[in-house]
């Protein structure tokens, strides 16, 4: 990978892993377009994963600290049997939103064919969810109300959000971030409040995400020229300075407007991706 590679893959994913447009699919249309090879794909996975979560952490340490707490607490509730305090209430919150989607993606992993795997990376699948995911954050942000928040968060809601998060890990283009704010807006969350829960359980996704991609970059051989761990260091530190400020401008945006403009963007994405197509070069060529 040259220099200017990975500056770019670092900000496309510092820059989309937080915002509803979907990293994955950006990401995936850089790695073909550039041509990397599977492990520099893998090491980028890993350190990029790494450098946004590290963001995501800082970005909002008060609520990691609150909900570490809280989990001890809920812990020690099991047998004090007292009523949850705010903190371990935010903790359970996050707990409930992990189980379904890890259970569907570790299963996707282990059991599907990689043929199914390979078919889901096309730009057809990008564009087609890049678009519909898009419609569908445009219309639960167009009904949903205002008043939710994630101290009146209830148990269910946190289990169907946290397991949109399902989808968005099967299907590039989705975007996990994306799906989750959807969710959270249908079911009525104030907006700054269903990005804030959608980046607190993104975070342990990513994480499990990022430990997945590690494991299969230590076990795979590196061909001559492939990137290394200066690379990958390069690839982290980019991604964690354009996360923090990826995060920080999102919060910003949603404080006075709608999320029509990633809307908007996702649309407009979806119709270059088309128009750019083998398919449709082929039928204008012809």
């Amino acid at each position: 990978m040259s220099i200017f590679q990975i500056l770019l893959i670092s900000l496309v994913q510092g820059i989309t892993e937080w915002l509803p447009i979907s990293s994955s699919g950006h990401v995936l249309l850089a790695s073909d377009y550039f041509g990397f090879a599977a492990r520099d794909e893998l090491l980028i996975n890993a350190m990029a994963h790494a450098g946004t979560l590290f963001a995501v952490l800082i970005y909002f340490w008060k609520d990691v600290a609150r909900a570490i707490g809280g989990g001890f607490e809920l812990v020690g509730s099991v047998a004090t049997k007292k009523a949850l305090s705010p903190n371990a209430r935010l903790a359970m919150l996050i707990l409930l939103s992990m189980p379904i989607t890890l259970l569907v993606v570790g299963g996707y992993e282990i059991g599907a064919p990689d043929a199914v795997k390979e078919g889901l990376r096309g730009w057809m699948t990008v564009a087609i969810t890049t678009l519909v995911f898009g419609l569908l954050l445009w219309w639960a942000d167009v009904r949903g109300g205002q008043s939710g928040n994630l101290e009146t968060m209830t148990s269910g809601h946190a289990i169907l959000i946290g397991a949109s998060q399902a989808i968005a890990a099967l299907l590039p283009g989705t975007s996990r971030s994306g799906i989750t704010m959807t969710a959270a807006r249908w079911f009525g969350y104030e907006r700054t409040e269903a990005a804030r829960f959608s980046m607190l359980i993104g975070a342990p996704i990513l994480a499990a995400t990022g430990a997945y991609a590690v494991l299969e970059l230590v076990t795979s051989d590196a061909p001559e020229g492939a990137a290394g761990l200066s690379d990958g260091l390069m690839v982290a530190g980019l991604s964690f300075v354009s996360g923090i400020v990826s995060i920080w401008a999102l919060m910003k945006l949603l404080q006075k407007m709608s999320f029509l403009p990633f809307v908007i963007y996702r649309i407009f994405l979806a119709i270059v991706l088309v128009l750019a197509s083998p398919l449709a070069l082929g039928w204008i060529g012809g």
